[in-house]
């Protein structure tokens, strides 16, 4: 997040490009994962076409400062991302839609952690520390009347892969993983089982916001003078999100093609990836009422304050 953010305070100036006025090729970026994988019917439909041209990226600090630069108009990025170059571009991003619900679950080697509660004593392993899966984890915890320093162990790992490994030598702990990571976990071991789903729990206990992971945003500037061609692509890319979900097989196997994830973990995990295409005013309701929840943690995680109405693309 350090690098992404000096990057964006290098680049701020280069957000006063408007649209393309050379091109009218709509330039977009997605991550490899879930929140690229709605895209990919989309991608399939306009290869060898000119309206798009799409780019997939293994990290965010891939494609913000191309965002940033100009080089791309709508890109999907972690949505409290969104919020952190909202506030360093001085208001240069207009969030889209919601593209992918929580994708984080806690997942164990027996079957003894039905609820929250069943969590106190145990140890979680988990990547993500001072970041949103730190942030929402906590926050469950809290919810659920547990303390996250006293009632449970927190093991912080760098990365996913470790916390697999993690969960594979000790089968009477716990991680907390996201999808594809899971179906990764459940290939190796086949008595991993997913024991607590983290988008339904946090449903549980709030009604006013969602546990979130990606959203789709544009550049402010591009945004506001081209809301015909926002307006089409966010029709064309909600249609691949409805295809993806209602043609797992098909949808996966574009998936293993764009080369985001192989095609025999897409087609299992792609039921959990909880992929959508939520605009309007529920998603500016869900989204700020999960930027508010990450806000209360820890202000930095949404870059320091939270974003104003002007942030929410509601045509």
């Amino acid at each position: 997040m350090k690098k992404i953010i000096s990057l964006i305070l290098a680049l701020t100036v280069l957000l006063s490009l408007g649209a393309l006025a050379d091109n009218e090729t709509l330039n977009v970026a997605a991550l490899n994962g879930p929140t690229g994988m709605g895209m990919v019917k989309l991608m399939s439909d306009e290869e060898g076409k000119d309206a798009y041209a799409f780019t997939l990226a293994g990290s965010a600090d891939v494609i913000v400062p191309g965002f940033i630069k100009g080089e791309y108009d709508i890109v999907c990025v972690p949505a409290n991302l969104a919020s952190v170059l909202y506030n360093r571009t001085n208001g240069g991003v207009r969030v889209l839609a919601i593209n992918t619900l929580g994708v984080l679950y806690i997942v164990e080697r027996d079957d003894t952690v039905h609820s929250f509660a069943d969590l106190k004593g145990r140890t979680i392993y988990s990547a993500g520390m001072g970041a949103t899966p730190e942030y929402a984890l906590r926050y469950l915890l809290k919810q659920n009347g547990l303390d996250a320093e006293k009632d449970v162990n927190i093991v912080w790992q760098s990365e996913h892969a470790e916390c697999l490994t993690a969960l594979i030598n000790d089968p009477k702990a716990c991680a907390m993983l996201p999808q594809p990571f899971v179906t990764v976990a459940q290939s190796k071991k086949d008595d991993v089982r997913i024991a607590l789903d983290l988008t339904e729990e946090w449903n549980k206990v709030t009604s006013d916001s969602a546990m979130l992971t990606g959203v789709v945003i544009a550049r402010a500037a591009f945004a506001d003078e081209n809301p015909d061609a926002v307006a089409a692509f966010m029709e064309a890319y909600a249609a691949s999100v409805q295809y993806v979900n209602e043609n797992v097989e098909e949808a996966a196997k574009l998936i293993g093609g764009y080369e985001i994830v192989a095609e025999q973990v897409a087609v299992k995990a792609l039921p959990y990836c909880n992929i959508v295409c939520i605009g309007g005013e529920e998603m500016k309701t869900l989204l700020s009422g999960y930027l508010n929840v990450l806000f209360e943690q820890d202000a930095s995680s949404v870059g320091g304050a939270l974003p104003n109405e002007e942030f929410y693309y509601i045509p």
